[in-house]
């Protein structure tokens, strides 16, 4: 949870860089929610249509975490060495996730680059 709440404080930042433990727990913890949000619509009819699996509860918590969503992969992106912009790829059907999920768990480069220090250089120390 520490990691989402650190993802969460840097709320709308997309300069740095993230690594792959602080992109990943964000990813679960985002998840996780997800699926006991929809649980909870789906237990009180809050859902749209008949067959929808997508509530109010679950549409409201991925506006809510749109913005850090959108930051925390730009940063895992620049740890990486990579511009922010590969973001768009998302916007590419099937390949362009999967290429973006390729992307987050390679790991990040070593030392300093063009985005910032290594943010596991800390804990090296």
């Amino acid at each position: 949870m520490t990691w989402f709440i650190t993802a969460l404080k840097k709320y709308a930042v997309f300069s740095g860089r993230s690594r792959r433990k602080e992109y990943w727990f964000f990813v679960l913890f985002a998840v996780l929610v997800s699926g006991v949000l929809r649980l909870i619509d789906t237990a009180l009819d809050l859902t749209w249509g008949d067959r929808s699996t997508f509530g109010i509860l679950q549409a409201l918590w991925w506006l809510a975490v749109l913005i850090p969503s959108i930051a925390v992969l730009v940063r895992r992106l620049h740890d990486t060495n990579r511009s922010g912009w590969w973001w768009f790829l998302n916007l590419v059907p099937v390949i362009g996730p999967i290429v973006l999920v390729i992307f987050a768990a390679q790991p990040g480069t070593p030392g300093p680059n063009p985005h910032g220090q290594n943010p596991t250089a800390s804990e090296l120390s």
